[in-house]
């Protein structure tokens, strides 16, 4: 049990602060229940926290306010979709304030989902799921859908250099290729918005 506790908070370390996780993630370590139960002696330790049941998360603490940091929701979502096998993909509001859009913490986070609708509750946020038809499931990196969504919501007309320089601080520039070559396929508009964005 201790030898399996210790591969788990390894690899939780190796993630770093932040990182949102299920029993799914230590799957190749052991048995569930087994695993289960290491990551219920964890977070009565303290060293993990709870978002939702079975989902945990790694906790941050800000170094100005000197206290734990909300999970993060994105996070969140993406450890739901491993646990469950989904594919999902952000609203364009979602995407927009993922890449810092938008200055407000949002209360809802809405993903569309080839999964199941559902609805959670987390530390005062709401955090849904849309079962549809998702535009962008072809895409291996985050950031190619969080700027699709994020572009095509701002729109063709004036999506503002402002907001796309906002945009290009969001990314990573070592991302800018990949970006490129799989969002080749898209609208035209888009396209030329992101090879601005990734130049």
């Amino acid at each position: 049990m201790q030898s399996l506790e210790n591969k788990i908070v390894s690899r939780i370390y190796g993630h770093g602060r932040g990182w949102v996780f299920s029993k799914t993630d230590f799957s190749d370590l052991g048995d569930h229940s087994t695993i289960d139960w290491s990551l219920h002696r964890l977070e009565k330790k303290g060293t993990i926290c709870r978002a939702i049941r079975g989902i945990y998360y790694y906790p941050q603490e800000s170094s100005l306010l000197k206290e734990t940091l909300p999970v993060n929701i994105q996070q969140v979502a993406s450890a739901i979709a491993r646990k469950f096998n989904w594919q999902i993909e952000p609203s364009g509001e979602t995407a927009l304030n993922i890449l810092g859009i938008s200055t407000q913490v949002p209360s809802r986070y809405v993903y569309t989902t080839n999964g199941r609708s559902k609805i959670y509750e987390i530390q005062n946020r709401e955090l849904q799921f849309k079962k549809g038809m998702m535009r962008e499931t072809g895409f291996k990196h985050l950031e190619s859908t969080l700027l699709v969504q994020g572009l095509r919501a701002l729109g063709k007309e004036n999506p503002g250099s402002e907001n796309l320089q906002i945009i290009r601080n969001a990314i990573n520039p070592s991302k800018y290729a990949a970006i490129l070559k799989e969002t080749r396929g898209v609208t035209s508009w888009i396209y030329k918005l992101i090879q601005e964005i990734c130049r």
